[in-house]
Protein backbone atom coordinates (compact mmCIF):
# COMPACT_ATOMS: atom_id res chain seq x y z
CA UNK A 1 0.00 0.00 0.00
CA UNK A 2 1.09 3.70 -1.11
CA UNK A 3 2.60 5.54 1.96
CA UNK A 4 0.58 9.14 2.59
CA UNK A 5 2.50 12.26 1.58
CA UNK A 6 2.71 12.71 5.18
CA UNK A 7 4.10 9.82 5.88
CA UNK A 8 6.66 10.44 2.44
CA UNK A 9 7.79 13.64 3.63
CA UNK A 10 8.90 12.22 7.22
CA UNK A 11 10.64 9.31 5.46
CA UNK A 12 12.66 11.61 3.35
CA UNK A 13 13.63 13.98 6.19
CA UNK A 14 11.72 17.41 4.88
CA UNK A 15 9.58 17.49 8.15
CA UNK A 16 9.22 16.20 11.67
CA UNK A 17 6.89 14.39 13.58
CA UNK A 18 5.62 17.35 15.86
CA UNK A 19 4.95 19.74 12.93
CA UNK A 20 3.45 16.35 11.47
CA UNK A 21 0.67 15.77 14.66
CA UNK A 22 0.39 19.93 14.69
CA UNK A 23 -0.88 19.90 10.98
CA UNK A 24 -3.50 16.66 12.24
CA UNK A 25 -4.38 18.58 14.94
CA UNK A 26 -5.11 21.73 13.23
CA UNK A 27 -7.44 19.74 10.81
CA UNK A 28 -9.50 17.74 13.28
CA UNK A 29 -10.03 21.22 15.02
CA UNK A 30 -11.43 23.11 11.96
CA UNK A 31 -13.35 19.71 10.76
CA UNK A 32 -15.19 19.50 14.10
CA UNK A 33 -15.79 23.24 14.37
CA UNK A 34 -17.27 22.75 11.07
CA UNK A 35 -19.91 20.12 11.97
CA UNK A 36 -20.44 21.34 15.26
CA UNK A 37 -21.23 25.19 14.60
CA UNK A 38 -21.97 24.37 10.60
CA UNK A 39 -19.05 26.96 9.60
CA UNK A 40 -18.89 26.80 5.61
CA UNK A 41 -15.50 27.34 4.66
CA UNK A 42 -15.39 29.51 1.92
CA UNK A 43 -13.13 28.79 -0.88
CA UNK A 44 -11.26 31.63 -2.24
CA UNK A 45 -9.94 30.20 -5.14
CA UNK A 46 -13.32 28.99 -6.14
CA UNK A 47 -14.75 32.53 -5.49
CA UNK A 48 -12.14 33.74 -7.80
CA UNK A 49 -12.24 31.95 -10.72
CA UNK A 50 -16.19 32.00 -10.53
CA UNK A 51 -16.09 35.32 -10.77
CA UNK A 52 -13.86 35.17 -13.92
CA UNK A 53 -15.85 32.90 -14.90
CA UNK A 54 -19.06 35.91 -15.12
CA UNK A 55 -16.27 38.28 -16.21
CA UNK A 56 -15.91 36.51 -19.45
CA UNK A 57 -19.18 35.52 -19.70
CA UNK A 58 -20.15 39.32 -19.94
CA UNK A 59 -17.48 40.40 -21.94
CA UNK A 60 -18.20 37.61 -24.55
CA UNK A 61 -22.24 39.03 -24.32
CA UNK A 62 -21.20 42.26 -24.94
CA UNK A 63 -18.94 41.65 -27.71
CA UNK A 64 -21.91 39.43 -29.25
CA UNK A 65 -24.29 42.09 -29.14
CA UNK A 66 -21.58 44.78 -30.11
CA UNK A 67 -20.88 41.79 -33.52
CA UNK A 68 -24.80 42.02 -34.02
CA UNK A 69 -25.27 45.43 -34.18
CA UNK A 70 -22.91 45.92 -36.85
CA UNK A 71 -24.36 42.74 -38.86
CA UNK A 72 -27.92 44.44 -38.81
CA UNK A 73 -25.99 47.83 -39.71
CA UNK A 74 -24.60 45.81 -42.61
CA UNK A 75 -27.95 44.75 -43.72
CA UNK A 76 -29.52 47.79 -43.60
CA UNK A 77 -26.99 49.38 -46.01
CA UNK A 78 -27.26 46.58 -48.34
CA UNK A 79 -31.37 46.35 -48.47
CA UNK A 80 -30.79 50.88 -48.99
CA UNK A 81 -28.42 49.60 -51.28
CA UNK A 82 -30.85 46.50 -52.90
CA UNK A 83 -33.54 49.29 -53.07
CA UNK A 84 -32.06 51.71 -55.13
CA UNK A 85 -30.26 49.54 -57.57
CA UNK A 86 -33.62 48.10 -58.38
CA UNK A 87 -36.02 50.72 -58.39
CA UNK A 88 -33.71 53.69 -59.86
CA UNK A 89 -34.85 55.91 -62.33
CA UNK A 90 -33.59 56.97 -66.07
CA UNK A 91 -32.30 61.02 -65.63
CA UNK A 92 -33.09 60.93 -69.17
CA UNK A 93 -35.75 59.29 -71.08
CA UNK A 94 -35.11 57.45 -73.95
CA UNK A 95 -31.46 58.19 -75.63
CA UNK A 96 -31.64 61.87 -76.11
CA UNK A 97 -29.75 64.15 -74.43
CA UNK A 98 -30.77 67.63 -76.10
CA UNK A 99 -33.51 68.35 -73.77
CA UNK A 100 -31.54 68.01 -70.50
CA UNK A 101 -32.07 70.59 -67.82
CA UNK A 102 -30.50 71.60 -64.58
CA UNK A 103 -31.74 70.23 -61.70
CA UNK A 104 -30.40 71.77 -58.67
CA UNK A 105 -30.70 70.71 -55.33
CA UNK A 106 -28.96 70.32 -51.43
CA UNK A 107 -27.58 67.38 -50.04
CA UNK A 108 -26.81 68.86 -46.27
CA UNK A 109 -25.09 72.44 -46.29
CA UNK A 110 -23.94 71.84 -50.00
CA UNK A 111 -25.96 72.54 -53.21
CA UNK A 112 -25.64 69.84 -55.97
CA UNK A 113 -26.52 69.68 -59.49
CA UNK A 114 -28.10 66.52 -61.93
CA UNK A 115 -28.72 67.22 -65.27
CA UNK A 116 -32.03 65.38 -65.95
CA UNK A 117 -34.74 65.71 -68.90
CA UNK A 118 -37.48 68.31 -68.42
CA UNK A 119 -39.93 65.13 -68.01
CA UNK A 120 -38.03 64.24 -65.47
CA UNK A 121 -37.88 67.31 -63.27
CA UNK A 122 -40.95 67.92 -63.93
CA UNK A 123 -41.51 64.98 -62.05
CA UNK A 124 -39.15 65.61 -58.95
CA UNK A 125 -41.00 68.75 -58.76
CA UNK A 126 -44.40 67.19 -58.94
CA UNK A 127 -43.21 64.79 -55.60
CA UNK A 128 -43.53 61.67 -57.94
CA UNK A 129 -39.72 61.09 -57.76
CA UNK A 130 -37.02 61.44 -55.15
CA UNK A 131 -33.68 62.29 -55.05
CA UNK A 132 -31.48 59.79 -53.15
CA UNK A 133 -27.47 59.42 -52.23
CA UNK A 134 -25.82 55.97 -53.51
CA UNK A 135 -22.39 55.60 -52.87
CA UNK A 136 -20.67 59.09 -53.51
CA UNK A 137 -23.45 59.46 -56.49
CA UNK A 138 -27.10 60.50 -56.81
CA UNK A 139 -30.04 58.63 -58.38
CA UNK A 140 -33.54 59.31 -58.71
CA UNK A 141 -36.08 56.43 -57.08
CA UNK A 142 -39.97 56.51 -56.76
CA UNK A 143 -41.31 58.45 -53.92
CA UNK A 144 -42.97 55.31 -52.64
CA UNK A 145 -39.33 53.90 -52.75
CA UNK A 146 -37.81 56.65 -51.42
CA UNK A 147 -40.46 56.70 -47.90
CA UNK A 148 -38.73 53.02 -47.77
CA UNK A 149 -35.72 53.95 -47.95
CA UNK A 150 -36.10 56.86 -44.88
CA UNK A 151 -37.71 54.29 -42.55
CA UNK A 152 -34.15 52.90 -42.79
CA UNK A 153 -31.88 55.83 -42.92
CA UNK A 154 -33.31 59.37 -43.13
CA UNK A 155 -29.36 60.98 -44.70
CA UNK A 156 -30.02 58.54 -47.70
CA UNK A 157 -32.63 60.92 -48.86
CA UNK A 158 -31.53 63.96 -49.88
CA UNK A 159 -34.68 65.39 -51.93
CA UNK A 160 -38.32 65.19 -52.17
CA UNK A 161 -40.56 67.34 -53.15
CA UNK A 162 -43.07 67.21 -50.13
CA UNK A 163 -40.66 67.90 -48.06
CA UNK A 164 -40.47 71.29 -48.51
CA UNK A 165 -39.25 73.28 -45.75
CA UNK A 166 -41.88 76.06 -43.95
CA UNK A 167 -39.57 79.03 -45.05
CA UNK A 168 -39.90 77.69 -49.06
CA UNK A 169 -43.13 77.45 -48.09
CA UNK A 170 -43.79 81.10 -47.02
CA UNK A 171 -41.83 82.59 -49.64
CA UNK A 172 -43.92 80.37 -52.48
CA UNK A 173 -47.04 81.68 -50.59
CA UNK A 174 -45.64 85.08 -50.97
CA UNK A 175 -45.00 84.59 -54.76
CA UNK A 176 -48.33 83.56 -55.07
CA UNK A 177 -49.19 87.27 -56.12
CA UNK A 178 -47.38 87.24 -59.19
CA UNK A 179 -49.48 83.96 -60.72
CA UNK A 180 -51.94 86.52 -61.91
CA UNK A 181 -50.04 87.35 -64.34
CA UNK A 182 -48.88 85.70 -67.52
CA UNK A 183 -45.48 84.27 -68.11
CA UNK A 184 -44.07 85.25 -71.67
CA UNK A 185 -43.46 81.53 -73.70
CA UNK A 186 -40.04 82.94 -75.08
CA UNK A 187 -38.85 83.36 -71.06
CA UNK A 188 -36.90 80.11 -69.98
CA UNK A 189 -35.69 80.29 -66.73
Amino acid sequence: MALSLQEQLLKAGLTDKKKAKQVRQQKSKKAKAQKNHNIVETNEAKLAAEALVEAKKAKDRELNKQSKQEAEKKALVAQIKQLIEVNKQPKFSGSKREEEVVCNFTDGTLIKRMYVSQTTQKHISQGKLAIVKLNQGYELVPMPVANKIAERDETCVVYRADNISEADQSSSEADDWYADYEIPDDLSW
